[in-house]
């Protein structure tokens, strides 16, 4: 019986790729192990980050080398996500260690995959878009806990100047209502009390006359589900229904993840971002009106070529202006194909370093800022893990905090009522205020 192991990087969402990967191969009789011990190692990539295909083959080669010190075979390696996508064949042509390369949007055929390599199939690539999508071919949700990732829209059409994610995981494209009604249905009974629904523009899902305030709404209104989040938006695709469910859904948690990537409006136009920071001020003024205690969060690219100092402040003046309670910053970095990487404005690497710098030095300081202002609110939390000391939890608050509480008796999945009483910069320290409410597993 052979046994597996996936390693997954970088967004959620292959996060999720690489549990339903996983509940595939478990379903066609394979044995999940770790890392150092699995006949079959996956490893699921994600192409967002810098130097992406670069960290792939540094370990890879580390892989093979540790087998090759332990004097062992080393094991088979199927490469997938969005690097396999982007890179395809020429994965096999740099490493002779790779035995396997499948898109995301193929992974649903991995069994077979395998099957054919163990037969002694060579230089396997599968980067197939078909139109059956994925999800139809794939088993039973089997994850058990408190919380669980959930994806219900896949691809992106906005073309951002920046992104491969459009060539990597293809257009835009919604699941039908009643298969993610069912999956979260299934989360639920595994003790899953907070689904978190993932899509590359999460926000663009339909399903003919129904929209993402529709789909909500009928997660929410799945028994034993308490808590409802998403990831990642679009401002582009931010509807009124989408606005008011914050406000009418109960189940819906406080906190919005509306990435901006920079402030200035030259160069929002040169990322082809299809709006202005006037537009996005707006939404996030409706979505406050909304619901005042939310929690925003972004991403911010720093150094996009072309842009100057003044754009680069305008950058900082919006983190300013909004107060994120928490945003994800990088520098740009090149992607083959994209516009952007066309350009002959780019920004030296030792500006973008120190413009980054500051960046994250501010929203640092508004993360912290705005955990201090949740100092004596009372609220629900989730326990998830286990802290660092005897007794000690750490649970998720509703804008997505970790806080700690101290009770040998509560479990993971327990929702406890707290009040926070202590803020740091990564998280906070809560009081127990009444008697826990029982996990549903």
């Amino acid at each position: 019986m052979r046994t597996f192991a996936v390693k997954s990087f970088g967004c959620q969402m292959n996060v999720y790729d690489a549990e339903r990967m996983g509940e595939a191969l478990q379903a066609d009789g394979m044995v999940e192990s770790d890392e150092l011990s699995a006949d079959i190692l996956v490893l699921n990539t994600c192409h967002i980050r810098e130097k992406a295909a670069e960290k792939l083959y540094s370990e890879i080669g580390r892989i093979a080398a540790r087998a090759a010190d332990a004097g062992e075979k080393r094991p088979v390696i199927a490469v997938t996500g969005c690097v396999a996508q982007a890179e395809g064949a020429e994965i096999l042509k740099r490493t002779k260690a790779v035995d396997l390369v499948v898109g995301p949007q193929a992974y649903h055929r991995l069994p077979d995959l395998l099957k054919q390599q163990e037969a002694g199939a060579r230089g396997i690539v599968d980067l197939d878009m078909p139109a059956s999508p994925k999800f139809d071919a794939l088993p039973a949700r089997r994850k058990r806990g408190p919380s669980a990732f959930l994806t219900v829209q896949e691809g992106c059409d906005k073309f951002c100047a920046f992104c491969v994610v459009p060539y990597t995981r293809g257009a835009e494209a919604s699941r039908p209502l009643d298969a993610i009604l069912s999956e979260a249905r299934e989360l639920a009974e595994g003790g899953a009390r907070e689904i978190t629904l993932l899509g590359q523009n999460v926000n663009a899902w339909a399903d003919g006359n129904r929209h993402f305030g529709d789909m909500v709404a009928a997660i929410a209104a799945i028994d034993g589900v308490s808590r409802v989040r998403y990831t990642t938006s679009h401002p582009r695709d931010v509807t009124e229904a989408m606005v008011r469910a914050h406000a009418d859904i109960p189940q819906m948690m406080p906190y919005l993840h509306l990435p901006v990537q920079s402030g200035s409006n030259r160069i929002l136009a040169a990322m082809n971002r299809k709006h202005d920071r006037a537009f996005y001020m707006g939404l996030i003024q409706r979505f406050r009106d909304a619901r005042p205690d939310l929690a925003i969060t972004s991403d911010f690219i720093v150094g996009f070529p072309g842009e100057t100092e003044e754009d680069f402040a305008d950058t900082l003046s919006i983190v300013e202006e909004v107060g994120y309670a928490q945003a994800f910053s990088f520098k740009y970095s090149p992607r083959l194909g994209t516009p952007a990487a066309e350009r002959n404005d780019q920004v030296p690497e030792e500006v973008k370093a120190e413009r980054l710098q500051r960046l994250q030095a501010l929203i640092s300081a508004k993360s912290l800022a705005f955990n201090r202002r949740m100092v004596g609110q009372r609220c629900e939390i989730l326990i998830e893990r286990r802290g660092k000391f005897a007794g000690q939890w750490i649970g998720k608050s509703p804008w997505l905090q970790s806080v700690v509480v101290t009770n040998p008796e509560l479990k993971i999945g327990d929702l406890v009522q707290v009040e926070l009483v202590f803020a740091g910069p990564n998280s906070l320290e809560g009081q127990e205020l009444t008697p826990v409410i029982e996990p549903a597993w």
